[in-house]
């Protein structure tokens, strides 16, 4: 599958050439030769023998900016004299910063802000804990904990190399949700410290979202935190990828005509994701799954079922389908892929029913080439940004926490999820929806607060449910 040249990969040359030669014309020939693409030609400085011109360019990879320098370098009066990687140069001293909500330009506003008049709020937070909400940063912070076991697809690179992932979290939640979040990268990768040290810094907080901790402990990991935290714990990895996918799937299902209870599912993928895409399938009505792994399908008669994989086989393949994925896709309306790159081909998506939908998610190389697939299938989505329809988390990760805060919820549990895809999909009108336009661009501004309104909307539900629960059990009481 070809690669296009992407801006992820941009990068600025600074040539030094003959202001009287040929030598500018050849310099967007000679990148176009190699397969770049040049988005901007600035003239640095010029004089009457010399000119600088910075040379922006987008590669496909590393390999390939490389090769932009040498053909550029190559020409005749061309000299190259710095190259600069464009990504690099935006993280540079890091991404996210703190500032001040308040002026202190005065004793007055320092006395307030600081001591002694904190003492008095302080007391007031000591008296009545749940104040800490109105008057502190805890109503609008979100801790981004990683242990760098699992960061994007680089695998387990260590709590300081996954820090600007972290951070670009943290500048997304402020973005798109006006949260303020904080990286919080735990040099550790033992399930009790992690454990632990989340529970010891959770009162600053509003909410905790778990990113690149790897399977199987960050089941392990969400479940007990979920259990000692009164605040709502997320893992996006998980829960942030399966609202996408429903949202994205509801929406592919409108434009082939079918409906999510009656289609049969083929999945590839039963780590963290594959499970937590599944079970939100299924809990929003989704009845004809079958899941495989590395070693083909997952049945009951398997005999190395970890606790995950015997959920799995104990809630899905009802037959007892026992045979590998080409097998399980043959027949199949749906195929969701989080696994490894080209599992597939085209002649295992031609097996699959009349108008079928493909979810090839692995990156950056899919399960299925993308345009392979189009042959057969009627709506295709990957987690690339250079085919329509990216099924990307930052669709819903921030609007989802804007949702629970804004509830001061404690958790967040399944319909809630299911409530933020349902919004999420709504956000596609019936005019704009189309075989290449089922999840919307994350810059639609009606995104955001749909989705953050339909979170808070279950929340508060649920929370109200609680309270009749509670009422209607005190009242049992007081009657025995």
């Amino acid at each position: 599958m070809a690669t296009l040249p992407s801006v992820s990969y941009s990068i600025t040359i600074r040539l030094e050439l003959d202001g009287h030669g040929s030598a500018v014309g050849s310099l967007t020939n000679a990148v176009e030769h190699v397969g770049g693409v040049i988005t901007a030609l600035d003239v640095a400085s010029a004089g009457h023998e010399r000119i600088r011109i910075d040379v922006t360019a987008a590669a496909r990879d590393t390999d390939h900016a490389q090769s932009i320098v040498d053909a550029l370098g190559a020409i005749e009066g061309v000299t190259v004299h710095k190259v600069s990687d464009r990504t690099f140069l935006l993280h540079l001293g890091g991404k996210i910063e703190m500032k001040s909500k308040v002026p202190l330009r005065n004793r007055d506003e320092l006395s307030m802000a600081y001591t002694p008049g904190v003492a008095r709020v302080s007391q007031a937070i000591a008296a009545n804990p749940d104040d800490a909400r109105r008057l502190t940063i805890k109503r609008n912070s979100v801790a981004v904990v990683t242990d760098g076991s699992a960061v994007l697809g680089l695998g387990n690179i260590g709590p300081q190399a996954a820090m600007p992932v972290m951070e670009g979290k943290a500048a997304l939640f402020k973005r798109f949700a006006d949260i303020d979040a904080w990286p919080i990268a735990l040099d550790t990768q033992d399930v009790d410290e992690i454990v632990r040290t989340v529970q010891l810094l959770a009162p600053g907080f509003g909410g905790i979202n778990l990113e690149d901790i790897s399977a199987p402990r960050c089941f392990e990991v969400e479940e007990r935190l979920r259990e000692l935290l009164d605040i709502p714990v997320f893992h996006d990895d998980q829960h942030g990828t399966a609202i996408v996918v429903l949202a994205a799937l509801r929406n592919a299902l409108r434009v082939v005509g079918k409906d999510l209870g009656e289609v049969r599912i083929a999945m590839s993928g039963a780590g963290a994701a594959g499970t937590a895409i599944l079970k939100l399938l299924m809990h929003a009505g989704a009845k004809h799954v079958v899941v495989c792994d590395l070693h083909g399908a997952v049945h009951s008669g398997r005999g190395d079922l970890d606790p995950n994989l015997a959920w799995i086989a104990e809630n899905t393949n009802p037959e007892s389908y026992a045979g590998d994925l080409r097998g399980a896709v043959e027949g199949a309306d749906v195929f969701i892929g989080v696994s490894a790159p080209n599992v597939l081909d085209g002649a295992d998506i031609a097996e699959m029913n009349d108008d079928s939908i493909i979810f090839a998610l692995a990156n950056p190389d899919p399960e299925v080439d993308p345009e392979v697939a189009h042959l057969h299938a009627s709506v295709v989505a990957t987690g690339r940004s250079d085919y329509p329809n990216q099924i990307n988390n930052v669709l819903v990760f921030p609007a989802v926490f804007r949702g629970l805060l804004d509830a001061q919820s404690d958790h967040v549990d399944a319909d809630m999820m299911v409530a933020a895809a349902k919004a999420l999909a709504d956000v596609v009108t019936s005019d704009e929806l189309g075989p290449h336009y089922i999840v919307p661009s994350v810059f639609q501004p009606d995104l955001a607060p749909q989705v953050a309104t339909a979170v808070r909307d279950a929340a508060l539900r649920e929370q109200a449910q609680r309270a009749e629960r509670r009422a209607g059990g005190a009242q049992a009481r007081a009657a025995d």
